[in-house]
């Protein structure tokens, strides 16, 4: 079998070039400006945060009810769905201690994600989410959990208008 070769323009990267500084660098600032489309189901979802609510679609047939919402039931492939206001309280599912910030900095006092278990939905369903206001060492699996909204102001159709989920005491 031939190998071959493609000649692109460009310089080849090896150690040499990188010990020596021959790397070169283009800085730009792109507009780079995109949209995306929700659909019918988390368009409705994300909306409903924007109100302060959290919102799920329950299956006739299959007496389910899901968060994030979908408009069929992948279950049974059903299409009687319903919307459900549901509580914003929730159990957490399973959660982690990240002491890596999104930038990948170490931080000191970790970042808690967790699975939410949405109460009113049928479990495990739930979302990912943050918990805070509450020790790392106090954070257990089946904690009762509330959502805290942003101010009403703040809010602007996505899953960062609830801030993070607080313990019920």
């Amino acid at each position: 079998m031939k190998k071959t070769h493609l000649n692109f323009a460009g310089t080849p990267l090896s150690n040499e070039v990188f010990v020596n500084n021959k790397v070169s660098i283009t800085e730009s600032n792109p507009n780079a400006q995109y949209e995306y489309d929700t659909g019918l189901g988390i368009g409705k979802f994300l909306q409903g945060l924007k109100e302060g609510k959290i919102l799920g679609t329950h299956c006739e047939k299959c007496n389910r009810t899901v968060v994030p919402p979908r408009i069929f039931c992948e279950l049974c492939f059903g299409t009687q769905i319903s919307w459900k206001e549901l509580k914003t309280t929730g159990r957490v599912n399973t959660f982690s201690l990240c002491y890596v910030n999104w930038d990948a900095t170490i931080i000191k006092e970790p970042h808690i994600p967790a699975v939410i278990e949405i109460d009113g939905a049928t479990p495990p369903c739930g979302i990912m989410h943050l918990i805070d206001e509450v020790r790392p060492e106090d954070v257990k699996i089946g904690m009762k959990v509330q959502a805290v909204f942003k101010d009403e102001r703040e809010r602007q159709g996505s899953i960062t208008d609830i801030k993070y989920w607080v313990p019920i005491k």
